[in-house]
């Protein structure tokens, strides 16, 4: 099958730097799609259309044809077809994007994209949508390249985030000292609103480098501390360089799961740090895995399984009207404002959710219908994990373990206190652990 779709990358100097390959392209689509001003700049590279130099005829659906013209010996020049392409000017939001490609399936289509389109790009995005052999890719050096090549950073050691149409938010989680962020931005304000961030998380003297129009003949650069930047002048397209200075004192929040208890806003439903260690370490987070964390209290587990693995999701299922408040502010505080929230009462607020690789049964353990809810739900090779500290609640994890198998550990933590003017090991309640793997679905051979 040859792609009908080509998605070509355009650096700031616009479509007149493409190579001749890709001009041909651009000439033999009937349907250009593009930000307004790729559009623009599209007369001259039309209306230039080259001769084709080939034995073949190059039919107006086969684009590898037309690429491989530009390789053959000279022979008869091929007609050219003399109508124009459509001009279809992208319009947000995403979902519409996509609309306006899905609808052109099999006419030949270029997208002007800028940059790389796989990074954070259009690209990345219809690769969810369409099969692979429907379109090609055409990258142009990232802006991500040109920003690293700039600072002089390795960029194999850096976070490379996007921030446009994002959270801001999105930054906490990268933020450590020493280390060093790439993120593009929405507009003129991302670089003050980071910079805010920044102070009230102690990074204020951290350094910050606006990289504007990058690759054009207008580039610039603005450099300031995180603290001072508010002053500073920007224009809308940029890439935000941010080299992380911590002052003393401030916090380290790592990835690892077992952050500090007071990292969270709680009414005390809360899964202590410890045992929350030990719980995510049984759910195994990986990239991409989603988690439903059904009765998510003040969301520890969730955001913590998000914080762990690059891409990793999870639905935080809570019925108390509070707690779902505090479960979007530690969310947004713990670097994970994407986490999705479910008010209700399980197990009916779970039904039309997407399937779980994993989940996490922290209230209502001892209530067979939730639990039938959830493992029903629950992928085959998924994981289950749920902590008890009730004797009904142990009492239901011995009954499944015996029934589908799994492993049982009782978990004794005790804590530094004082007694009398004496220090003391006070003990925590114990949590009985279950945790048990899904059977995959076996396949039966007729």
């Amino acid at each position: 099958m040859t792609a009908w779709l080509h998605i070509i990358g355009v650096g700031e100097a616009g479509v007149a730097e493409l190579p001749a390959s890709l001009r041909l392209l651009v000439n033999y689509a009937e349907a250009i799609i593009g930000p307004a001003r790729f559009l623009a700049e599209l007369t001259s590279v039309i209306e230039a259309r080259p001769e084709l130099t080939t034995p073949e005829q190059v039919e107006r659906r086969s684009f590898d044809a037309i690429a491989r013209a530009l390789l053959e010996p000279a022979g008869t020049p091929d007609p050219v077809a003399d109508d124009q392409p459509r001009l279809i000017e992208w319009q947000a939001p995403l979902a519409s994007m996509i609309e306006q490609v899905t609808k052109l399936r099999d006419t030949p289509t270029v997208i002007l994209a800028t940059g790389d389109p796989m990074w954070f790009g259009i690209g990345a995005s219809l690769a969810r949508h369409l099969r692979p052999e429907e379109f090609a890719i055409y990258p142009h050096p990232s802006a991500f390249q040109l920003a690293a090549a700039r600072q002089r950073w390795p960029l194999q050691h850096l976070a490379a985030i996007s921030l446009h149409g994002r959270p801001i938010e999105t930054l906490h989680q990268h933020l450590f000292p020493g280390s060093r962020i790439l993120a593009l931005t929405t507009d003129a304000d991302t670089a003050q609103q980071a910079a805010e961030l920044l102070v009230a998380r102690g990074y204020g003297d951290s350094r910050l480098t606006a990289l504007e129009n990058l690759g054009s003949p207008d580039e610039r650069s603005i450099t300031a501390t995180a603290a001072e930047i508010g002053s500073e002048t920007l224009g809308d397209f940029y890439v935000l360089a941010i080299d992380c200075i911590p002052a003393p004192g401030a916090v380290l929040l790592p990835t690892v799961p077992g952050l500090p208890d007071d990292a969270f806003q709680s009414d005390g439903q809360l899964t202590k740090r410890e045992v929350r260690a030990a719980t995510l370490a049984r759910l195994a987070p990986y990239p991409g895995a989603l988690l439903w964390d059904v009765g998510a209290g003040c969301g520890s587990v969730a955001i913590e399984w998000m914080r762990a693995a690059r891409d990793a999701e999870a639905i935080a299922f809570e019925r108390d009207r509070d707690r779902l408040r505090m479960i979007a502010a530690n969310a947004a505080a713990l670097g994970v404002p994407t986490l999705r929230i479910e008010a209700g009462t399980a197990p009916h607020n779970l039904s039309g959710m997407p399937a779980p690789d994993a989940i996490f049964l922290g209230g209502g353990v001892a209530d067979e219908a939730l639990f039938e809810a959830c493992w029903d739900a629950l992928k085959p090779g998924g994981r289950l994990v749920a902590n008890a500290v009730t004797l009904d609640g142990e009492q239901a994890l011995y009954a499944r373990r015996a029934r589908l198998g799994g492993e049982l550990v009782r978990i004794d933590i005790a804590v530094l206190d004082e007694i009398g003017g004496h220090e003391v090991l006070r003990p925590r309640l114990p949590v009985t652990q279950w945790s048990a793997e899904k059977p995959q679905q076996s396949v039966i051979v007729l």
